[in-house]
């Protein structure tokens, strides 16, 4: 490898390993005219429930993110190929279901939000005002999935998860502004170090019955993807094969799931396919350094084919300070807090196919999506107690923070 080369990989671990301020929301809370809220995606319902970001977490509002579905259903009606990746998104991905909302985020300005929407594989940025489409995006390919902003709120990347890349847009025009190659079925997506870099996990195809260790080759091409945000140049890849491998973990996952970094972002924490724990991976160290393994539920069915697409366990956040971890335990019905310094567990919170953790505005509480219970349940992280529950809509999978308008009223009134 020519010197200059290895002076670049060199300079690109070490700025990855940078201790930088923590990962900052789309405006601050202190912004004039605006409020910080919570959006709950509700995945089959094709509606966004707005609630308090923190305190009781009471209902806002609510939007509706599919105002255009007469004109996207008559679109892919009319196109066999849409047509057939319409119905398999619904048959596969949606258990029966369409997925109408997967990710979204607020504008800087608190006056629209912008939502993934995965049967309609497009991103749209819906006015909070109006519930009415301000520009639409369709995505490569035919479904989309996972998105991140970056700190200063004018851009969002999306998964294209069938074209195998990541999309940036700008956030205000929906005009793409670059795009990277990623693995097999580009998943979550994280702006990192003051949104100097992109990280992409892909996760390989999560809809076949070949989930025995022995078929993981059939899975594809998995791997952590990070490019520079402002070329969009690939400066690293990283295959966890290869150092879950390293430490005798052959028969694990290599598809990275969802993932928490520490708010220094030398430490990712991440779930893997068909695992009911998570792992410490060491970003300088380029190495896992640690790995949880935490309770099994009796109830749960051993055979991996009745997993919700290969998640054991689904969803992984982390208090401000870095000292907690919060898991939800999706397949065995359960959420809890895990002290990061020492790996002690909590109390195991009993819940319904929690399948998403993020943290309150204040920085208090996990709050876990219960897909199967049509709610959203907070839990303390100092004390790793249920605090308390809120009824959404339909299936409610990502929970993201965001801005509103300080005298904002849901359109409809509901």
């Amino acid at each position: 490898m020519p010197a200059s080369r290895t002076r670049h990989l060199c300079s690109v671990a070490a700025a990855l390993a940078l201790t930088v301020a923590g990962p900052a929301t789309a405006a601050s809370a202190a912004d004039d005219g605006l409020r910080e809220v919570m959006f709950v995606g509700n995945n089959w319902d094709g509606t966004a429930d707005v609630i308090k970001s923190s305190g009781d977490f009471a209902k806002i509002g609510r939007i509706n993110v599919i105002p255009d579905k007469a004109e996207r259903l008559a679109e892919i009606n009319a196109d066999p190929i849409k047509w057939i990746y319409y119905t398999s998104i619904r048959d596969q991905v949606g258990q029966g279901h369409d997925q109408y909302v997967d990710d979204m985020y607020s504008t800087p300005d608190g006056r629209s939000v912008v939502v993934s929407r995965p049967s309609f594989a497009d991103v749209v940025s819906i006015d909070l005002a109006t519930d009415k489409v301000n520009w639409r995006f369709p995505v490569a390919g035919y479904r989309a999935d996972h998105m991140a902003v970056s700190p200063d709120g004018t851009r969002v990347a999306v998964s294209a998860s069938t074209a195998n890349k990541v999309q940036v847009l700008d956030i205000d025009t929906g005009k793409e502004l670059g795009e990277f190659d990623t693995g097999d079925k580009p998943h979550e997506n994280f702006f990192t170090n003051g949104g100097t870099y992109i990280w992409n996990m892909s996760i390989g195809e999560v809809t076949t019955s070949l989930d025995a260790p022995g078929w993981d080759w059939t899975k594809g091409d998995r791997h952590i993807t990070i490019v520079d945000a402002t070329t969009f140049k690939q400066v690293k890849t990283i295959d966890m094969r290869q150092r879950l491998d390293a430490i005798g973990l052959k028969d694990f996952s290599d598809a990275v799931r969802p993932a928490a970094f520490t708010p220094d972002w030398s430490k990712l924490y991440f779930q893997v396919s068909f695992f009911n724990g998570f792992l410490e991976y060491d970003v300088a160290a380029d190495k896992i350094t640690r790995v949880k393994t935490l309770p099994e539920n009796p109830a749960t069915n051993p055979d991996r084919t009745t997993w919700l697409l290969d998640s054991r366990h689904h969803g992984i956040s982390m208090n401000p300070e870095g000292t907690k971890l919060c898991v939800a335990g999706t397949m065995d019905n359960y959420a809890t807090v895990v002290d990061r310094a020492s790996f002690d567990v909590g109390p195991l919170i009993t819940a319904s196919t929690p399948y998403w953790a993020t943290v309150s505005g204040d920085g208090k509480d996990c709050i876990i999506s219960e897909a199967g219970a049509d709610q959203v349940t907070a839990i303390d992280f100092a004390t790793g107690q249920k605090v308390l529950s809120v009824p959404v809509g339909d299936h409610p999978q990502r929970v993201r923070l965001g801005h509103v308008q300080a005298d904002w009223t849901s359109p409809s009134g509901s």
